[in-house]
């Protein structure tokens, strides 16, 4: 079994209209690509900042200009014309769990997939005047800023999944890294994952950004795996041509780390089968 969850139907960018992507033709394209990548469980998790219903939650300026589609019509088209797994990418944004919550529990998903992009109204990926290192200079304060909100993610029962759980490296060396051990900010981390009861995303996009390596880290992987903490496969693909983006690499770093199974997920039940 090979999974990729964490999956767009369409390109980032305020031109692509869910009218353009959103259609049974790309939806099968995108199956028939997985297919021929071996990858048997599909499933798509659009951002939810692309829907109008984001801004009941948040009113973030990036937010507000991203917010144009009916999340409604989303989880129609998904569930009636295609057979791909329901999910959706919600950010955690701290104070805000009560009313993601309420988003949340209107449509019955298969899985949710929980993501940090933002420290305040401040973000993690984003090279520009939001870019958290603007504002949080040293390196040890953004990276316990992020493994806070991380932990915070994992425990506010919200999420199946916490996705690319190490995304504050995406920079690799165009942002320095702290001194001090990286297992120091893993640690928290890994011990709210096992409270929360949630999976792990390993996730290749990290492969197609600066940092180039897999998300997480091999240490912050193993420190998972040995508690015992579920790991989902995904590639955070955008287009087709990403779907199990060099899933070679990610299976053999799963093997080395002892993970033997993948979580697969519907109606946000967990079961674990093998990989293969």
């Amino acid at each position: 079994m090979l999974t990729d969850y964490h999956v767009h139907l369409r390109p980032d960018g305020d031109d692509t209209p869910a009218s353009r992507y959103f259609t049974s033709a790309n939806a099968e394209h995108y199956r028939e690509v997985a297919a021929s990548r071996g990858v048997q469980e599909l499933g798509v998790a659009e951002h939810v900042h692309r829907f109008t219903a984001a801004l009941d939650v948040w009113q973030h300026p990036f937010w507000r200009q991203s917010a144009v589609d009916d999340l409604d019509r989303y989880v129609e088209f998904v569930r009636e014309e295609t057979d791909l797994k329901l999910g959706l990418e919600a950010d955690y944004i701290r104070g805000r769990d009560g009313k993601m919550g309420a988003l949340l529990e209107k449509h019955d998903w298969d899985y949710v997939v929980g993501s940090v992009h933002f420290l305040g109204d401040h973000a993690v990926d984003f090279d520009d005047e939001t870019d958290i290192w603007r504002y949080e200079m040293t390196p040890e304060r953004v990276w316990t800023r992020y493994f806070e909100a991380l932990a915070e993610s994992a425990t506010c029962g919200l999420f199946d999944i916490i996705s690319h759980p190490d995304l504050v490296k995406i920079w690799g060396k165009g942002r320095p890294a702290p001194e001090k051990d990286l297992r120091y900010f893993y640690e928290p981390a890994v011990e709210a994952m096992l409270e929360g009861g949630v999976a792990m995303e390993v996730s290749t996009a990290g492969l197609r950004k600066p940092v180039g390596e897999i998300y997480p880290s091999r240490s912050f992987l193993e420190m998972a795996v040995d508690a015992g903490i579920p790991i989902a496969l995904s590639s955070d693909a955008h287009v087709p041509e990403q779907l199990a983006f060099r899933y070679e690499d990610a299976v053999k770093l799963l093997e080395e780390v002892g993970v033997k199974e993948l979580a697969v997920f519907e109606k946000r039940q967990r079961r674990l089968e093998p990989i293969g």
